[in-house]
C-alpha cells in the first residue's frame, strides 16, 4: 500500500536514517555523531516530516530554511541546541534547509540498562518546542563541542568493556549542561519572559471571568501553553525560574482565588461553585480546595457568618 505524502516517516534505527542521509554506516549500531556538512540527500525525494525511534541532540551553528515540531516552526539563523525524544514529530520545511554543526543519535536500548535510561525523561527541554531552542554563548558552545568531540572519539576508538559506560557518561554530562544553560536562558531572557508571564496572568483572568469554564471545564496547562505559544513543559520550567511555581501550581491559584470570591459574595452552592470553576463532580472540587486552603469549601463560607 502507498504510504500517503503528506504521512510521516518512521526511521526505526540509526543506521536506516544514515541510509537515507546518504552517510556510511554508523560504526556503532545505537550511537552516531552525524556532521551535518556530510549529508548527501535529494530532498525531494524525503517526506517533509519524520518520526525518529531514537533521541536526536542537534548543535546548529547556522541554519537555512526552518526546522519544526508539529505546527511550530523556528528559524535557526543564530544557531543553538535543539533536543527531540524519540516519536516526535519532526519537520523540514523549504527546499533549502541546510545548515553547520551535529547531530547526537542515540537509540534508547543504548541507555536502557542504565540509570540514564530512565532519568532521561526528567529532562523537561526533550518536551520544548522548536521556538524554544537553547541559545549558546560562545564559552558554551565551546564546552558543547568538546564533550561532542569526546564522545567522537570513543565511537572511533576500539570498543571495550569501558566504551559504552564512558559514551554514556558524557551523554550525561551534555544533558547537565545543557540543563544549566537553559536556567542561565530563563535569567537573561527575562524581560521577554515577564511579558509572557503577563500575558498568562490576563488569560487566566479572562477563563474564569468569561465563564469559559462553563464552556470548555477546568482550566488546562495544555490550553494555557497554546494560548501563549509555548510548550506545557517550558511554560512550566519557565514559571518556576521566575516565581518558584509550575503553571499547574499557577492555575490551581487562580482558581482557588475564585473559589473563594464564590463562596465568600455570591448565593451558590458548594456544588454550583465547583460548577462554576469547572468541576465536574463536587467532590474533586472539595478535595482541591481543602488541599490547598487546610479547610473545606464549607468551612470556608461559614468562617464568613
Amino acid at each position: 500500500m502507498k504510504k500517503e505524502a503528506n504521512s510521516p516517516v518512521k526511521v526505526n534505527s540509526v543506521s536506516e536514517l544514515h541510509q537515507m542521509l546518504g552517510l556510511p554506516k554508523p560504526l556503532h549500531p545505537l550511537i552516531s555523531l552525524v556532521d551535518n556538512t556530510k549529508m548527501v540527500v535529494n530532498k525531494d525525494q524525503l517526506n517533509h516530516s519524520f518520526l525518529f525511534n531514537f533521541y536526536k541532540i542537534s548543535y546548529k551553528k547556522t541554519l537555512k530554511g526552518n526546522i519544526g515540531y508539529g505546527q511550530g516552526y523556528y528559524d535557526f539563523d543564530e544557531g543553538g541546541m535543539v533536543f527531540t525524544a524519540p516519536n516526535q514529530l519532526i519537520s523540514i520545511i523549504g527546499d533549502d534547509t541546510e545548515y553547520e554543526g551535529f547531530s547526537l543519535l542515540v537509540h534508547p536500548d543504548f541507555i536502557r540498562n542504565y540509570p540514564l535510561g530512565k532519568n532521561i525523561k526528567s529532562y523537561g527541554f526533550f518536551s520544548y518546542e522548536a521556538n524554544e531552542a537553547l541559545h549558546l554563548s560562545d564559552k558554551e558552545k565551546t564546552i558543547v563541542l568538546g564533550i561532542l568531540e569526546n564522545i567522537q572519539n570513543e565511537i572511533n576508538g576500539t570498543i571495550d568493556d569501558f566504551s559504552q559506560e564512558v559514551m554514556i557518561s558524557f551523554i550525561e554530562v551534555l544533558l547537565n549542561y545543557s540543563n544549566r544553560f537553559y536556567k542561565r536562558q530563563f535569567i537573561t531572557r527575562k524581560a521577554v519572559n515577564h511579558d509572557l508571564l503577563a500575558q498568562m496572568e490576563e488569560i487566566l483572568d479572562d477563563y474564569f471571568t468569561k465563564y469559559e469554564t462553563l464552556k470548555s471545564g477546568l482550566l488546562t496547562v495544555e490550553y494555557l501553553a497554546d494560548r501563549l505559544h509555548v510548550s506545557p513543559r517550558y511554560l512550566s520550567d519557565m514559571l518556576r525560574s521566575l516565581t518558584g511555581q509550575n503553571a499547574q501550581q499557577h492555575i490551581h491559584e487562580k482558581l482557588i482565588e475564585k473559589a473563594k470570591e464564590y463562596l465568600s459574595t455570591s448565593n451558590l452552592s458548594v456544588a454550583e461553585v465547583a460548577y462554576h470553576l469547572g468541576f465536574e463532580h463536587p467532590q474533586s472540587f472539595n478535595k482541591v480546595f481543602k488541599k490547598k486552603t487546610n479547610v473545606t469549601p464549607l468551612e470556608f463560607r461559614t468562617s464568613f457568618n
